[in-house]
C-alpha cells in the first residue's frame, strides 16, 4: 500500500467515525457538503485531527480550497513531504 493510500485510510476513518458514516461510502471523489453532509466544524475537526497525527499545520486559505476527500489527502501528502 502507497503513502497516498495509507493517508486516504487515516482521513476515511476520521471522517466516517466524525460523521457516523459507513468507511465504504466515503470515496476519494467524495465531495465533503454535498456527499457526505459535512459541515465546517466537521471539516475543522477533521483538520486539527490530521494535524495531531501528522505534525503539520494547515493555514484557514489552505482549508477553503477543500472540497472532496481527494483533496484533503493531497494537501496531507504536501504538507507531510514539504516537512520531511
Amino acid at each position: 500500500m502507497g503513502k497516498r493510500e495509507e493517508v486516504f485510510d487515516v482521513v476515511r476513518r476520521a471522517l466516517a467515525e466524525a460523521l457516523e458514516l459507513p468507511e465504504d461510502e466515503i470515496k476519494w471523489d467524495s465531495r465533503f457538503k454535498e456527499d457526505l453532509e459535512a459541515d465546517s466544524l466537521d471539516l475543522v475537526e477533521l483538520l486539527l485531527e490530521m494535524e495531531r497525527v501528522y505534525g503539520f499545520k494547515v493555514e484557514d486559505e489552505e482549508a477553503k480550497g477543500l472540497k472532496t476527500v481527494g483533496d484533503a489527502v493531497g494537501l496531507i501528502l504536501r504538507k507531510v513531504a514539504a516537512s520531511a
